[in-house]
């Protein structure tokens, strides 16, 4: 587009002012009408999220988006720069982005006072008309609103009431943009306080001297429930001051948070294409985020991030590239003992209650894992203990039968590919059980590898993981063992 340089040049263009409201809520139409999607890569909020977001925005509304961590706060306030025009005029050397037709700042309306059409014009694109802060508590007004600079009054000689002495802080600066405070909460309440007026009538006060400024902010802010409790409050009239309150949540279905997980795994170039992740494993671990989520070990007020499985999912995928290289093979397919790389990213995303610490990390990140492989088992396999003893043929009973003969099965947890394959191949009737399924037959050791969890999972088989090695034995053969074992440091 044609760029006018000059107060003139711009006025001849038919240039209209308008508030960053009534741009957002234009360009929103526009959207709508052309049925162009608005937040592009936000996945699970189409009919709850999203459209109280429109709402808002078609309201000209300041928003605040209440939701657990990792529910996508941020990144929707970020994505509503797209809803702004791309290019904005100001006034050139205006530190507040004064409209050249309507400016507010002393500096701009001396100088077109002062030049009149011949007043420099600069461009500003949409991407810097973003201010984003997160709530801390050392955040202060300065910060947020502005101080007096005594350098600035002693060098001008003017006084401290001045417009031309005052350090503008945030706020001022995102004239015409979009202004984001992210924690809300953990904002000191008497800095909430000095948000009231602005968002109201456009006024501020700096060192106790009133300064009148028709501010034009979208304001968005972020905040997590369970801040309103634990570490903070939004204070009411500050609440009452902001016109929607919108509600966030996490993936409601498997199929949206894998959605998610995709699109947000950073991995590099040679992961895509040496690495593959079978589809059985993707659903998995997403299974570990939403079986953490219910389990009464964790925080459920504090929730589990989204991120538990963007991190999980890249674990996954170096742990078994790690191994592909160790073993100098070309390839690698993501098998189920690969998870053990997974437990550091659920270890770091979830929030254990009393009986959880008991526990600790390690344990409660592998029982999620278990529970997570039990539901995934059963969703492809006959339950064990729902089978009708005597009225119907046991699909695992020649499965159970050979590990009763005192077998065993290795999985080392950096073994080639033909090492793993030979020690499920070695179990009778693994594969027949498998076969059933009509898989594709390059999935077919993955359902072979999840039978043997679902059946430990379920007792029907034992399951110990010692020294980078995990063993499924006969439960009773196991239980053996473990009294030998005893006698023997008994006798020693």
């Amino acid at each position: 587009m044609k760029k006018e340089k000059t107060l003139g040049e711009l006025k001849a263009s038919g240039y209209q002012s308008r508030s960053i409201k009534d741009e957002l809520r234009q360009n929103l139409i526009q959207k709508l009408k052309r049925k162009e999607p608005v937040f592009e890569g936000i996945f699970g909020f189409e009919d709850t999220v999203l459209p109280d977001i429109e709402r808002a925005v078609l309201s000209r509304h300041n928003m605040v988006l209440l939701g657990l961590r990792g529910q996508a706060k941020t990144r929707i306030a970020r994505m509503l720069v797209q809803l702004l025009d791309e290019w904005m005029p100001i006034v050139a050397g205006s530190e507040l982005n004064d409209d050249p037709l309507a400016p507010i700042s002393r500096y701009a309306i001396d100088l077109i006072e002062e030049k009149g059409n011949d007043t420099f014009i600069d461009w500003v694109h949409r991407n810097d008309r973003y201010v984003e802060k997160l709530a801390t508590p050392d955040v202060s007004i300065a910060d947020l609103v502005g101080d007096v600079d005594p350098i600035k009054a002693a060098s001008l000689k003017l006084h401290y009431s001045d417009e031309r002495v005052i350090h503008f802080g945030l706020i001022p600066r995102s004239h015409r943009s979009i202004f984001v405070i992210n924690e809300l909460p953990d904002l000191q309440a008497r800095i909430q306080v000095a948000l009231f007026n602005i968002l109201q009538e456009g006024d501020m006060q700096i060192r106790g001297f009133k300064l009148r400024l028709p501010l034009d902010i979208q304001f968005m802010f972020t905040a997590n429930p369970e801040d309103y409790t634990n570490r903070g409050s939004i204070i009411t009239p500050l609440k009452d001051r902001i016109e929607s309150q919108i509600l966030t949540h996490y993936p409601r279905t498997i199929e949206v948070a894998r959605l998610i997980t995709q699109q947000e795994a950073k991995l590099a170039l040679e992961q895509l294409k040496q690495v593959t992740v079978p589809e059985v494993l993707q659903v998995l671990l997403e299974q570990i985020s939403f079986t953490a989520r219910e389990s009464e070990l964790v925080d459920e007020k504090s929730g589990v991030s989204a991120r538990l499985s963007i991190s999980g999912y890249e674990n996954l995928v170096s742990t078994a590239e790690r191994r592909m290289l160790l073993n100098g093979e070309k390839t690698a397919t993501v098998r189920i003992t690969d998870f053990w790389g997974v437990i550091p990213a659920i270890t770091g995303k979830v929030e254990l209650v009393y009986e959880g610490e008991q526990e600790g990390p390690y344990a409660v990140a592998l029982q999620l894992i278990g529970d997570a492989l039990q539901d995934i088992f059963l969703t492809w396999f006959p339950d064990p203990d729902k089978l009708r003893k005597g009225r119907e043929s046991d699909p695992y009973g020649i499965i159970k039968a050979w590990f009763s003969g005192s077998n065993s099965v290795d999985l080392l947890n950096d073994s080639t590919e033909q090492e793993y394959r030979k020690e499920l191949d070695k179990v009778a009737g693994l594969r027949r059980l498998v076969e059933g399924l009509n898989l594709p037959k390059a999935q077919a050791y993955t359902f072979m590898e999840l039978a043997l969890h679902g059946l430990a999972e379920m007792n029907v088989i034992n399951k110990n993981f010692v020294n980078s090695t995990l063993t499924f034995n006969d439960s009773l053969a196991s239980m053996l063992n473990e009294d030998d074992e005893e006698e023997e440091e008994e006798g020693f």
